[in-house]
């Protein structure tokens, strides 16, 4: 079992020197992974609820804006040589196909093959409204879109024809290092989001868990991926503890769950304050996970 990391990238915390150390501590410490999330904007109102809070609310000030996902990630890259960098996640059907997967490509060549695609179709309408991106087709948005990826990270020449996004032959490249492309993780709790990772995911991210909650989301999964003819040991399982009060003793039972990588919240205020704290959850967790 691994353990990775989930970056507090808003502002004004998430400056050059706290990234480096987040990413030159945790490598250090061993984890696996670290994942940076996306929210192109906040608003100050919004009738949208947010799925992880019981008040239907991020949590965040408006003003506490997070650094574009994919400029983060390659800095966190640029910082290590080991550690893998992930989206947790890109909000897919807000961006242009394209442009997406020339940056996921960009990261994983930079990187040297260490980027894991985590996608969502969100959950933010309004967010949607602010970058006049439709918000009622999202999700069949999204399954052309990461089509129109897959065409370009895989085909010398690429093209697409769906309903939502027409691509003309064009090449795209450089490819990503990791063929035939990064592992896609796909997000969400609901049916419909457990069924897109059943037909379109190398992986699953969950968001919110504690190891009772992950193993009846493991449960529902595996009933999709036998409707699609395939099974959990076809996927990689990645569970998000976020805000809940997770304890090394989980550890066996996020594993009896069946997940295969528990991700880590960690929060300090500056640099020395987090090479501290993921120092000390390295100790705590690292080893005992790898020895399950």
């Amino acid at each position: 079992m691994r353990v990775g990391l989930f970056l507090p990238s808003v502002s004004p915390v998430a400056t050059p020197a706290f990234l480096t150390a987040y990413a030159e501590a945790a490598e250090a410490a061993g984890f696996a992974s670290i994942w940076v999330g996306e929210h192109v904007v906040f608003l100050d109102e919004y009738t949208s609820k947010y799925p992880y809070a019981e008040d239907g609310r991020i949590g965040l000030p408006a003003e506490s804006g997070m650094l574009e996902l994919f400029t983060t990630l390659t800095f966190l890259a640029a910082a290590t040589t080991r550690i893998r960098v992930g989206t947790a996640v890109c909000l897919v059907p807000q961006r242009n196909p394209v442009y997406t997967a020339k940056s996921v490509a960009t990261a994983d060549w930079l990187s040297g093959g260490r980027v894991d695609f985590g996608a969502g179709i969100g959950w933010l309408r309004e967010e949607f409204a602010v970058l006049d991106m439709p918000f009622e087709d999202r999700a069949a948005v999204n399954a052309e879109y990461l089509a129109v990826m897959k065409a370009c990270w895989h085909d010398e020449v690429s093209s697409y024809e769906g309903a939502h996004y027409t691509l003309p032959p064009c090449r795209m490249y450089p490819k990503p290092v990791q063929q035939p492309n990064p592992p896609i993780y796909l997000g969400g709790e609901t049916d419909a989001a457990l069924r897109r990772v059943a037909t379109l995911g190398d992986g699953w991210h969950g968001f919110n868990h504690l190891p009772d909650s992950a193993a009846a989301s493991v449960r529902r999964l595996e009933g999709f991926l036998g409707e699609a003819g395939r099974s959990l040991a076809d996927v990689d399982v990645t569970v998000g503890a976020y805000l809940q009060p997770v304890q090394p003793s989980h550890l066996p039972a996020y594993r009896d769950a069946g997940v295969d990588q528990l991700v880590l919240s960690a929060f300090a205020a500056d640099p020395e304050g987090i090479r501290s704290v993921l120092g000390t959850l390295g100790d705590e967790y690292v080893g005992a996970a790898a020895r399950l």
